[in-house]
């Protein structure tokens, strides 16, 4: 997680980091950060003591995953509100004439202890979520929300901050540390510093329910990820691929279901399975379960969660004086007002229906030409989208599995990452850098030419019980140079499905791409080159730019010659099916720029109605 404080000033994402490069002198640490931070007390329990303290070990310390223990959290989230606060507030109050040293290298100095706590609140929340962790989530949720609004609302902190973006100093200041200032200043309006007293006790009352209701609802739809599992018998697997019936087996397995196969409530599993499966009664059920999530009725339902985070947003941002929270959200967007992002999706909408009605007909035509009398579901969508494909391109999507391994791909991105910016991925040993779960691996990134150490890559890449959906990168250091250089601990974590026993993980092509993207954000991560942890907070239009150019070197000749080989034979993918790949490169756009973009739309409706 971002640091709590800059988090309020300068929204803060955790995949978001500074394009710029310059680095400004390293700034003397001011006494008042000195006094101010300290360890927890002698008396502090262990697991609370863990959590809080500063990584130990190799690699300039790392943190201890094996050690981690949920009966410390809470403590060690409120002492360190605690400490944070303390901080704070010596900014605030101090005498002496607001700088950038004794203001905003202070600030990026404070709340070390809770960051470091927040480190293994990632992992719960993200990776290894169960209810125990939930029930701490649900409490601390508004605990912090107060937290941060008491931050945000510091009215001698904000003094601080503006005489110094309105000072003659701010000219003085690099660009980096320009671009702090500013976009803290800008935070604190954003936040609702310039309300009356009325208005500030209102928003943090609305936050604190936000925080509540955000958690609950992340929660909700994970509860009903691990509780909606579809178990299918042996004579129920037409048309599913050996590696996804094996995988499968495993799942069940591990959830006390032996000779059944288990397709669970994830996009890993749900993708896969409508994509091959000859069964269309299963398909509209595992159909109807994914896209369920948090609506079915019960006491995980979303809908009522959903209408009063419209509500309570809706209220805040007209306090703040704007027309609705769109407009609120996009002021330091590209796009700038709801309605330019609105005209940019009018625009592109007619002709990705006019498409996805074609492939539509396509599919149509073939379930007709079989002889199938029914009439183009949802849940049919992917099922014969594929075989369109091979008709149109004779692309057979399973093929292509058989040569993106994921081991391999793996190796692919190391050498990509070598070409481009001179790493070397080295495995570190087993056992010398803790994790969180088995399944997780570290290698050393050092930079080919020197042998300087850049930092570690942390790879979670398989789907299970408490894991979030999706792919993600994250960090849990990152660099800096303000008070001495620091290496980057980064992390890359999917929900692919695991391989049986023996065998290895095959993914698709749609999935390799994704890989390849999330890899993008980490090597941003390892890149940088800043001397402020805030300033890895970047503008949030530019955060996907250099993953999405990685994901285009997977169809390279280097990758595809060295890397793509079939998982039995260890042949080279043949080039043939190189070129069908890159002739359907755009098959199925008209559903993938739907199935986003009506999102998108529906989102900003919601938003300013």
């Amino acid at each position: 997680m971002n640091k709590p404080l800059l988090s309020v000033l300068s929204a803060a994402i955790v995949i978001g980091l500074s394009g710029c490069s310059d680095k400004p002198d390293t700034t003397t640490t001011t006494p008042v950060a000195e006094t101010i931070i300290s360890a927890p007390s002698a008396n502090a329990d262990v697991s609370t003591s863990i959590l809080m303290q500063d990584f130990q070990g190799p690699y300039e310390g790392v943190p201890a995953f094996d050690k981690m223990d949920l009966s410390g959290l809470t403590a060690a989230v409120e002492q360190g509100m605690v400490l944070q606060l303390a901080e704070i507030d010596a900014i605030a109050t101090n005498p002496a004439t607001p700088n950038f040293d004794n203001t905003f290298a202070a600030m990026e100095r404070a709340g070390k202890a809770l960051d470091n706590v927040f480190t293994y609140w990632g992992i719960w929340s993200s990776n290894m979520s169960s209810p125990e962790f939930r029930d701490i989530q649900r409490k601390l949720s508004p605990k912090l929300s107060e937290f941060r609004s008491k931050i945000s609302q510091n009215k001698a902190l904000f003094e601080r901050v503006k005489a110094i973006y309105e000072g003659a100093e701010y000219q003085t200041l690099n660009l980096e540390q320009q671009r702090i200032v500013k976009s803290s200043f800008e935070g604190f309006v954003r936040s609702g510093i310039l309300l009356d007293e009325v208005g500030q006790k209102r928003t943090a009352e609305i936050n604190k329910k936000l925080a509540e209701l955000h958690t609950k609802f992340g929660n909700n739809v994970l509860n009903d990820e691990e509780s909606y599992v579809t178990y299918i018998s042996k004579d129920q697997l037409s048309g599913l691929p050996e590696s996804f019936v094996k995988a499968s087996a495993a799942a069940a397995a591990q959830r006390g279901e032996e000779g059944k196969y288990a397709i669970t409530n994830t996009r890993s599993s749900m993708d896969p399975f409508l994509t091959y499966s000859d069964n269309r009664e299963l398909r509209e059920k595992v159909w109807n379960t994914y896209y369920s999530r948090g609506d079915n009725g019960d006491e995980f339902d979303n809908s009522d969660i959903i209408k009063q985070i419209l509500t309570l947003r809706h209220e805040r941002v007209q306090l703040l004086g704007f027309d609705n929270y769109a407009q609120w959200r996009l002021q330091d967007r590209m796009a700038k007002t709801p309605e330019n992002a609105m005209d940019l999706m009018n625009k592109v909408w007619p002709a990705a229906l006019a498409r996805v009605d074609e492939e539509v007909m396509d599919m149509q035509d073939i379930a007709d030409a079989e002889g199938a009398d029914i009439t183009i579901a949802p849940w049919d969508y992917r099922y014969y989208a594929e075989k369109v494909r091979k008709a149109k391109y004779a692309l057979d999507s399973d093929e292509v599995k058989q040569y993106l391994q994921l081991d391999k791909l793996r190796e692919a991105m190391f050498y990509v990452a070598g070409r481009l910016f001179n790493f070397s991925f080295t495995p570190v040993a087993e056992g010398s850098v803790p994790v969180w779960h088995e399944d997780v691996k570290v290698w050393e990134v050092n930079d080919k030419t020197t042998g300087d150490n850049i930092g570690l890559w942390y790879l979670d890449p398989f789907a299970r019980q408490g894991k979030r959906s999706g792919a993600w990168a994250t960090y849990y250091r990152s660099y800096t140079t303000f008070d001495g250089e620091t290496n980057v601990l980064s992390s890359n974590n999917s929900n692919f499905v695991k391989g049986a026993e023996g065998e290895p993980s095959l993914i698709s092509w749609d999935d390799a791409e994704t890989y390849f993207h999330e890899f993008g954000h980490a090597l941003h991560f390892l890149a940088s080159d800043v001397a402020y942890p805030s300033s890895h907070s970047g503008v949030r239009d530019y955060t996907e730019f250099q993953s999405q150019l990685l994901e285009r070197w997977l169809l390279t000749d280097e990758v595809i010659n060295n890397y793509l080989v079939h998982y039995e034979t260890g042949e080279p993918i043949p080039a043939e099916l190189v070129n069908k790949i890159k002739q359907a490169a755009t098959f199925n756009e008209g559903f993938k720029t739907t199935e986003y973009m009506a999102s998108a739309i529906m989102d900003l409706k919601y938003h300013t109605t």
